[in-house]
């Protein structure tokens, strides 16, 4: 049996596994979640003897992803509400086979030209959602001024990527030199972990964040705001950037994201605002303008593995002003980084990773499977849910 043979047999094997692991949650057929002891299940599944031996193929894969799914968490069961990840639209499982299968490493585009054009659409329809102008397919290099972005693996890395932008604007030698010693991030006190753990990875410390001031309900005050930053200003820092949420990931808080960008315009502090939650509200007419004012921000993240129904992962970073995250990674590797005639674009400029996936093709597939007005229906079903 060749390769594709066993491929196609394989895959149907898989497909039929995961169709009936799908139906069995929807049927409450067991718990939500089982955790049996690791070792215990690294036996059951016969890791080391599959490792050594091989041979998982066939009658065996299917014995193997009965014993795998059996203790796997059902998203799809009536019961699952925990950690805000989708149940992925099937059809970008789907993606994620594809993309498995071909293997493109897409960052540059002759590794990759239909992942990468998939991602410049993806990209740019989100932009065009925030209210910023993106570049044309046809002319993906023109409009120097334009917005831009890239999809990465997941809102953390989606978070230090636009705080390491927000920095090289504020620093903008920090890439050789290091990161000054007196920038600082004021937060608010409801924003994500990852935010510090970005401080830390860039250098700046996890002290370095600085809670901004908060209503009672723990949104960020925009009265406050503008106080706390002439303050720190006072002290001799440099406020590097201003994270606001939309929304929080354990509230479901908005920021007022209109004051807060027109008091960070007005002092010269870049705005970020981390919607991974809660910057899918922007494709429903009813709910968007609780992201009222975001086109005013510099950088948005954009998770369309949490709302939007993409499979995992898949997050976007993205800026007002494309220049800025084309400045953010300074590197050189002459067989990767060099001017070139070529059809298409690159994403390994904007991005932390090298080898990087074709996850815009799942954002793509959930988004294409109904379109928007199906999108914006589940968004606004989801949202009803949740404020019952």
């Amino acid at each position: 049996m060749g390769i594709h043979d066993r491929f196609r047999d394989d895959a149907a094997i898989a497909v039929d596994a995961l169709a009936g692991f799908a139906a069995q949650s929807a049927d409450r057929a067991g718990p939500v979640i089982r955790q049996p002891a690791l070792g215990d299940l690294a036996r059951t599944l016969e890791l080391d003897r599959l490792i050594a031996e091989g041979g998982l193929t066939g009658e065996r894969l299917r014995a193997f992803l009965a014993d795998y799914l059996a203790a796997s968490t059902r998203l799809h069961h009536p019961g699952y509400m925990a950690h805000q990840v989708a149940v992925p639209e099937p059809l970008s499982a789907v993606a994620a086979l594809v993309d498995g299968f071909c293997n493109n490493a897409m960052a540059i585009y002759e590794m990759g030209p239909a992942a990468a054009t998939v991602e410049f659409a993806v990209l740019a329809w989100m932009l065009r959602k925030i209210g910023w102008s993106a570049t044309p397919a046809d002319a993906p290099a023109a409009e120097a001024d334009a917005a831009g972005g890239v999809l990465t693996h997941g809102g953390s890395l989606a978070n230090l990527t636009a705080l390491l932008a927000a920095r090289g604007r504020a620093a903008p030698r920090a890439f050789e030199d290091g990161t000054p010693h007196d920038l600082v991030i004021v937060a608010s006190p409801t924003a994500h972990y990852s935010v510090a753990r970005a401080a830390g990875i860039l250098g700046l410390g996890q002290t370095a964040v600085r809670p901004a001031p908060a209503d009672a309900a723990g949104r960020l005050d925009p009265d406050r705001l503008a106080d706390c930053l002439d303050r720190l200003r006072d002290d001799g820092l440099v406020p590097m950037a201003v994270v606001a949420n939309a929304c929080a990931t354990a509230l479901g808080l908005y920021d007022p994201l209109r004051s807060i960008a027109e008091i960070c315009r007005a002092r010269g502090v870049w705005l970020h605002v981390d919607g991974a939650h809660g910057a899918s509200v922007l494709v429903s007419r009813r709910l968007r303008d609780r992201l009222d004012g975001i086109a005013l921000a510099d950088s948005v993240v954009w998770d369309a593995h949490k709302m939007l129904g993409s499979a995992t992962l898949c997050a976007a970073v993205l800026v007002r002003d494309r220049a800025d995250l084309d400045l953010a990674f300074r590197a050189e590797a002459s067989y990767l980084f060099h001017d070139k005639d070529q059809p298409g674009v690159d994403f390994i400029h904007r991005t932390v990773e090298c080898t990087k996936a074709a996850i815009g093709l799942k954002a793509f597939f959930a988004l294409a499977a109904g379109g928007e007005a199906a999108v914006a229906a589940t968004i606004e079903r989801q949202t009803d849910l949740a404020a019952a």
